[in-house]
């Protein structure tokens, strides 16, 4: 274990994405249970107040984050100051992001169906620069021989093929499949050939005369929905807490 985290962690400068990315996870589900806590009046916390003011959390993650992120730029890769600015540039990342739906509405949906957006990103966010750290490079030319690298023409043609295929999964309805299709193609090519959701870009373009093809893709949306939305909701319920049942539409 020594020796993989040398090899594959410290030498190649990973160590504080590693911290920034323990210190961000840990700081959003210390978060939750906080205030999951407050919610139920349980445990010795509150909420913070100034002159009758709510401070949300997200205000103290934005100074971190702040703090942190032009700490790490002055402090490289390696050192203890790099390791020190990554975890508080994460602690700051794990605040902010768990109020972005708040951001996002500008307002206190915290507690609504609209403040599950926070967990959705929280998530989304871990799970990339998880695999970035396990070794992704983006747009997947981590692969390429050394001859290769130096080959300019062939990273760029790599980095616009790529790109394209996520703008077009991106165009089908399918954000999540875009997002992971910059970091390994072949969820892009799967998102490229499989049908658009309904009401998507692609669809309405491409779908309009094809009433088949919008009946199927309707229908495969549903029985999709029908599968993962229960499942989903649960997973959120148990990592953000339920909403409250007054703000559901």
């Amino acid at each position: 274990m020594g020796h993989w985290l040398q090899r594959n962690i410290i030498e190649p400068g990973k160590l504080p994405l590693l911290l920034a990315l323990a210190s961000f996870v840990v700081t959003f589900l210390v978060t939750r249970v906080i205030t999951r806590l407050i919610r139920a009046g349980k445990g010795p916390f509150g909420n913070v107040s100034s002159g009758g003011v709510h401070i949300h959390h997200v205000v103290p993650g934005i100074v971190l984050t702040v703090v942190g992120g032009f700490g790490a730029v002055a402090s490289g890769r390696h050192g203890f100051g790099a390791a020190a600015c990554a975890v508080i540039f994460g602690i700051g990342a794990g605040l902010v992001l768990d109020e972005f739906a708040l951001i996002l509405h500008l307002d206190d949906v915290y507690w609504t169906e609209e403040g599950r957006k926070s967990v959705e990103v929280v998530v989304l966010t871990a799970a990339l620069v998880g695999l970035v750290l396990s070794g992704f490079s983006p747009f997947g030319v981590n692969d390429l021989s050394q001859d290769e690298l130096q080959d300019r023409a062939n990273v760029l043609s790599t980095v616009v093929v790529n790109f394209l295929f996520a703008l077009a999964v991106l165009s089908k309805g399918k954000a999540r499949m875009a997002i992971f299709s910059v970091i390994v193609p072949l969820v892009g090519l799967i998102g490229f050939v499989r049908l658009a959701r309904p009401g998507s870009p692609w669809a309405r373009r491409f779908y309009r005369r094809r009433p088949r093809a919008r009946a199927k893709a309707t229908l495969r949306a549903y029985h999709h929905d029908r599968r993962w939305a229960g499942p989903r909701r649960r997973l959120e319920d148990l990592i953000g807490g339920k909403p409250d049942p007054r703000a559901l539409p």
